[in-house]
């Protein structure tokens, strides 16, 4: 963008240095003729000439500050939409330290910057030498010159320069926004920590919803033992598998699994089934099917009916033959 605006300001300065140099010409004149009317010059009549003289600069150079002022506003509304930023004028002790400038310095992005700046400099001053090379033979020829002369080969002259100088450092630009864009995009990049670190902001600490996971865990199987002693029989397989279950005619339409469990934890449902004097029968393909088709404090489904009805009914005819 800066190299824009300086190719910019050049071409308007070359479209409005011949009026200007016609108003300083003017004024100048003016300024002359009035010194041939003046023997003596009062405070009030210099007060005055310095202000007629400032209009005239003000006049003359008036049209260069606005175009100056526009582009410079155009492109940094381009950049930036006008974004205004208060912290970056905050006062930070931390930009005293000069620890911290050697860093910055010492730094991938510092060392590309000086590589940078380096490099302009050096495209600058090579692009000035080759051009006043070829020019170098008539530079002296401009005292013999008309003033006006002059100053248009001399106009000519920078105007080589800012061109040429403009437009190789428009490539220089496009590499310097690739690699601000590369570097940008970089340092977007978190690192494993930090991965890590958000992890747990968005997800939580593994290991505290692993704790968590393990004590809910504990109170499920605790509240499914508290149900054992409710069960109507225990169904096993033999001990691989223990599946609790009850039925209440006037509370539900089907028998309902109250708990179940593999291996330790059919174990525990055996042996507390054994305190409470629940009836335990061993039915392989029952346990095993009622294990892994029936969630807990759910009503078994239908194809389980028969044989579950002939177990309860074994069961009831069990305890009533013991007068239970």
């Amino acid at each position: 963008m800066i190299v824009f605006s300086l190719i910019i300001l050049f071409y308007a300065l070359k479209f409005w240095l011949p009026s200007m140099l016609r108003i300083l010409e003017d004024s100048v004149h003016h300024f002359v003729n009035q010194m041939e009317h003046m023997p003596q010059i009062s405070a009030e009549e210099t007060r005055a000439l310095y202000i007629n003289g400032l209009l005239t600069f003000l006049k003359a150079t008036m049209p260069l500050l606005l175009v100056s002022v526009m582009v410079s506003m155009v492109f940094t509304f381009a950049q930036t939409r006008f974004l205004f930023s208060g912290s970056v004028m905050e006062f930070k002790l931390s930009r005293l330290n000069p620890m911290e400038g050697f860093k910055k310095m010492l730094s991938l992005r510092g060392l590309m910057e000086l590589v940078k700046s380096v490099v302009k400099i050096t495209i600058l001053g090579y692009i000035i030498f080759r051009i006043l090379l070829k020019k170098i033979a008539l530079l002296p020829r401009m005292m013999d010159m008309p003033i006006r002369q002059s100053a248009d080969y001399l106009g000519d002259t920078i105007m080589s320069i800012a061109v040429t100088a403009g437009t190789v450092f428009l490539a220089v630009a496009a590499f310097d926004y690739f690699y601000q864009w590369w570097d940008y995009e970089k340092q977007l990049r978190m690192s494993k920590q930090e991965l890590k670190e958000e992890y747990k902001q968005m997800e939580g600490d593994p290991q505290i919803k692993g704790k968590i996971r393990e004590l809910q865990r504990r109170q499920a199987m605790s509240r499914m033992m508290q149900n054992v002693p409710k069960a109507d029989v225990v169904i096993r397989n033999p001990t691989h598998y223990a599946v609790a279950i009850a039925y209440n005619s006037g509370k539900n339409k089907a028998p309902v699994v109250l708990a179940k469990g593999a291996d330790f934890l059919a174990k525990r449902i055996i042996e507390t089934a054994q305190s409470y004097e629940i009836t335990i029968m061993e039915n392989k393909p029952l346990a095993r099917g009622l294990y892994e088709t029936v969630e807990i404090d759910r009503e078994i489904p239908e194809a389980f009916y028969k044989p579950v009805a002939e177990v309860l009914a074994f069961v009831y005819n069990l305890k009533k033959k013991e007068g239970r």
